[in-house]
């Protein structure tokens, strides 16, 4: 039987319970016991609790604070003001059709990243369907290539004059160039390709939730697949159906690259375009751009909330008990050749031709369709460009220290936020969890600009360095930290700790040398993964960074506004080598941890 160390120690540090002493009045033992309370926060432990408690409540709650201040205070300060909205929505036309846009947009997406993931994911696990690995080299894109990258390479795709698909495939063919990627149209098409392989992944492990034998049980009572598709496995995916719905809306609501790349060529606003536009206006209307921040921010709450709420009834869909159960995969007979033809196309329409198009684009001097002249000019020159440009590795030098101190300070700060949570008794441990994962409801322009609030007014000089970029990718990648810290803390038993305090062990030494080491594979898993997410981070950056501060995500923007498509188009494969480096290194060490599933965060 193993003795509790709280106990013990209760019993040692009390006068009363050793043997052979005098038993102290009671003024002796209050005043004892009060000396023990105010010697515990000045410990070790008390200090880095202490500490990770007041790190976790300042990232998650000041920035927001001052957005919300800000915004509603009047021009001269005297008090609260409505005039910041009054000018973003009040009166204006391009508002109304900027929420439209918006909406549009985001469901848009949402629903075509949530049909093609959705039907992928039942190829893939319940069909004999051939080629299955292409599903799981599909599923890195989110991470591989970055939103601006892919938007890129879709311009390079898609473009009515340029674009390969309609000057050798559909003008030849048609006389005409029906792509037109600078629409809503072509938003929803990019956001909607890029964010399928999440919700492929997050279907995935619906089905595999599932137990197939109702499936089988309708199909033996006479149910054709389509009636059984219908009546049972859709009824039954429904909560893990809106869910990954409401998460690819949320996504897609905050998305700047798409609609920043795409959208502003036309003229097409959404809330984040929109805000980006008013802060390169002249003067700067801090008060409408917040005032269109807080709309996005109470958008994007309301459909966490919605999905929380939707999750309460979860376990009445639940079909897996303690009877175990393994699927048979349909048989798909004479469609099989079919269904394999279909992933290859998914396949290569997603995956192949988008990086083929950067490569192809990165060789040459100017970007024009394939013809036997400019296939005759290609060359390795726009990559001797990036190698000689000095921004270039400044931009990657800046990238690599926000990115590597980002994710150790967020990995520490969450290894002590999880015990907080997972081990103690602590009085608002539950809100102490749910400040650590609020960020996640914060879209990362809306972020940006809370930030700049926030140091544009206080006096500490970080504005404009690296460490503003630092602070912001900490708050932004902190609910993804909590996720990985708080796995791994919840695979040990307690006895662990507790084997080591009855040992003589103090917290620090049992947190160092027992809970680091058996939790070192969840955090080095969730380090490598905010390290990659924090390369292609450009949403929260745009706001903050400053001239000689850039990283490389910014440096790609730079050069899109420049013209420099080329230019851009080798510095982003350089930009996916490298990645697909640190991808190949995250799910090697994150297998075990779930890294598949939170690739859209």
């Amino acid at each position: 039987m193993t003795l509790a160390p709280t106990s013990t120690t209760a019993r040692d540090d009390d006068p009363e319970a050793r043997p052979g002493r005098t038993p102290q009045p009671a003024e002796d033992r209050r005043a004892h016991r009060l000396l023990r309370l105010l010697r515990r926060p000045l410990s070790l432990q008390g200090l880095l609790v202490g500490g990770a408690v007041v790190v976790v409540g300042y990232l998650a709650i000041v920035p927001l604070g001052y957005l919300i201040h800000d915004t509603f205070l009047s021009a001269d300060g005297s008090g609260l003001s409505f005039n910041a909205f009054a000018r973003a929505y009040g009166g204006n036309s391009q508002s109304g059709e900027m929420m439209l846009n918006s909406l549009w947009f985001a469901l848009g997406s949402a629903a075509l990243a949530l049909v093609l993931g959705t039907a992928l994911a039942y190829v893939q696990v319940r069909t004999d369907t051939p080629f299955k690995g292409l599903f799981f080299a599909a599923s890195l894109v989110p991470l591989i290539v970055p939103g601006i990258l892919y938007a890129t390479s879709w311009i390079f795709l898609g473009d009515p004059s340029s674009g390969l698909l309609n000057s050798l495939v559909f003008k030849p063919l048609f006389g005409s160039s029906p792509i037109n990627i600078y629409s809503v149209w072509g938003m929803i098409w990019v956001q909607g390709l890029h964010l399928a392989p999440v919700a492929f992944l997050l279907m995935v492990a619906a089905f595999r939730a599932m137990d197939p034998s109702l499936e089988e049980s309708a199909a033996m009572s006479g149910a054709n697949r389509l009636t059984v598709l219908r009546r049972v496995t859709v009824p039954l995916l429904r909560p893990a159906m809106i869910s990954a719905a409401l998460l690819m809306f949320v996504q897609s609501l905050e998305s700047f690259e798409v609609p920043g790349l795409l959208g502003l060529q036309n003229g097409i606003y959404v809330f984040t375009s929109r805000i980006y536009f008013v802060l390169r206006a002249y003067p700067i209307d801090y008060g409408a751009a917040g005032a269109y921040a807080i709309g996005l921010l109470v958008i994007a709450a309301v459909g966490v909330l919605v999905s929380s709420w939707l999750q309460r009834s979860s376990r009445n869909f639940q079909t897996v008990t303690g009877k175990a159960f393994r699927p048979r995969p349909v048989e798909l007979g004479r469609a099989r050749p079919f269904v394999g033809a279909g992933v290859i196309l998914y396949f290569l329409l997603t995956v192949v031709l988008p990086v083929a198009v950067l490569v192809y684009a990165s060789l040459l001097k100017y970007y024009a369709a394939p013809t036997r002249k400019t296939l005759s000019q290609m060359s390795l020159a726009n990559y001797r460009a990036v190698f000689d440009m000095p921004l270039a590795f400044t931009a990657l030098k800046n990238s690599l220290i926000v990115g590597v101190g980002a994710a150790t300070a967020v990995m520490l700060l969450t290894a002590i936020v999880s015990w907080v949570v997972l081990r103690t008794r602590a009085p608002g441990r539950r809100l102490l969890d749910l400040l650590a994962f609020t960020p996640i409801v914060i879209p990362g322009l809306v972020l940006g600009l809370a930030l700049s609030f926030v140091y544009l007014r206080m006096s500490l000089p970080i504005y404009g360095t690296l460490l503003i970029l630092l602070v912001s990718y900490c708050t932004r990648y902190l609910p993804y930290g909590m996720r990985y810290s708080s796995s791994a803390m919840a695979q040990m038993s307690p006895e662990l700790e507790e084997s080591a305090a009855v040992s003589g062990a103090s917290w620090f030494q049992t947190f160092r040398r027992v809970l680091l080491p058996l939790m070192s594979g969840g955090i080095l898993a969730g380090w490598v993964y905010i390290l990659v997410v924090s390369f292609r981070e450009l949403s929260s950056t745009i706001l903050l960074y400053s001239p000689g501060k850039e990283v490389l995500s910014v440096l790609i923007w730079e050069q899109f506004e420049n013209g420099q498509f080329t230019t851009l188009a080798a510095l982003g494969v350089c930009m996916v080598v490298l990645l697909v480096v640190l991808v190949s290194i995250a799910y090697r060490l994150g297998a075990r941890f779930g890294l598949q599933s939170d690739s859209a965060n």
